[in-house]
């Protein structure tokens, strides 16, 4: 079997599924890097010590369709030359559309890890909500994380044993490195941590990069970020700039020289998660950080119009705010004029930490190696979250 990866969520969250494969030892598998983003991708293998069985020599610079076609050509090749049982893409990039296609038209059945998430909506998030809808069509095994993700499939028509509700294993991730000692390579970082640690500042932890996102909104957003430096003299934020070039750009000159602005490179996952734990709110429009926010009781305000991650919306642990400035700033307002509760681990309505067994039993069930699928995830109760806060009204 093929996990097929290019971007840094499907390296966190193919990882676990590799690691349950191998624990169990009844199948082979190997991880093809495609190199979308080949630095990200093996910057976060390397937190779980691996790396990647086979590179595909792609050139990812160029266009969309290019990479598509490019990469499309390259698996084709590859499966001619080693035809796998089965074939694993994660969720929604080129690299899934391109493995699923590819996979397909050779006849290899495809797993699709991360199944039936939805906004209804073809232009947000632009691509992805395209090319999940495209996999789905094309998948025998569709591990849903959530049982809400199965039911988006069953309203497409897709449903029956071939469907599974196994959670998301950025979960199991999570687990994996959470409380793990952190080295940060940048040692801004480490005393940002202290501080806020401490209790001299608080962390606000931002990542934006989707295209939806770039030109006016992320002015809007930019915006709000001053305003709320300016009204909490120790609220710092700290900025991962993605590799997304027009992102980078607008983000460095909106924000260029803002005091209690850190911008960093892509972090590794176990320094990311650190600062994610230490964090007393995020703003994303990440979808990877709307499910890893709620393990550690952050709330999340999301900078978009529209997600596909309702659980959190319906627990609480995220509000959907959009790039309206005012909007922004009423609700992080709100989170920061409350005392800080923090427990231990939350419940995630995620996952439960062990998605990556369950993916392992399912594909053993498709190829034959168990009778039964395995016991769905909804089965497993979570707690809704008792951070509820709520929307500021409507301005008139």
């Amino acid at each position: 079997m093929h996990l097929i990866g290019g971007t840094r969520a499907e390296a966190v969250k193919l990882a676990p599924v590799v690691e349950a494969i191998r624990a169990r030892s009844r199948m082979g598998c190997l991880m093809v890097a495609s190199g979308e983003q080949e630095l990200v991708f093996d910057q976060a293998l390397e937190v779980f010590a691996m790396r990647p069985d086979i590179r595909l020599p792609v050139e990812p610079r160029g266009s969309r369709p290019e990479l598509l076609g490019s990469l499309t050509r390259l698996l084709d090749e590859h499966f001619a030359r080693r035809r796998p049982a089965a074939v694993v893409v994660q969720g929604d990039s080129t690299t899934a559309l391109a493995g699923a296609l590819a996979a397909f038209w050779r006849g290899i059945r495809v797993v699709h890890l991360e199944a039936g998430l939805r906004t209804h909506d073809l232009r947000a998030p632009f691509p992805e909500e395209a090319n999940r809808r495209l996999i789905a069509r094309l998948s025998s095994l569709h591990l849903a994380p959530t049982a809400g993700a199965a039911a988006n499939l069953q309203a497409e028509g897709i449903g029956g044993p071939g469907v599974l509700v196994v959670g998301n294993t950025v979960v199991d991730a999570l687990t994996r490195v959470a409380g793990r000692p952190v080295s940060y390579h940048d040692p801004r970082l480490a005393a940002v941590e202290w501080r806020a640690r401490s209790g001299q500042t608080r962390l606000a932890l931002v990542t934006v990069h989707r295209i939806e996102s770039l030109g006016a909104p992320l002015t809007r957003i930019m915006n709000a970020l001053r305003t709320l430096l300016e009204r909490y003299q120790d609220v710092e934020i700290v900025l991962p700039i993605h590799p997304n070039d027009a992102a980078r750009k607008q983000l460095m000159t909106g924000l260029f020289g803002v005091e209690r602005v850190h911008f960093t490179a892509p972090l590794p996952y176990d320094e990311f998660c650190q600062l994610l734990a230490t964090a007393r709110l995020v703003l994303s429009d990440s979808g990877g950080v709307q499910e890893e926010a709620p393990t550690f009781g952050v709330p999340v305000l999301v900078l978009r119009d529209l997600t596909e991650r309702m659980e959190a919306l319906e627990t609480g642990d995220s509000r959907l705010v959009g790039s309206d400035p005012q909007v922004i700033v009423d609700l992080a307002a709100r989170i920061l004029d409350e005392p800080a509760e923090r427990g231990g681990a939350a419940a995630n309505p995620f996952g439960d930490g062990y998605a990556a067994p369950r993916v392992e039993h399912g594909i053993a069930w498709l190829l034959g190696l168990e009778k039964l699928p395995p016991t769905p995830a909804s089965a497993v109760r979570y707690t809704p979250s008792e951070r509820v806060w709520r929307q500021p009204a409507a301005r008139t």
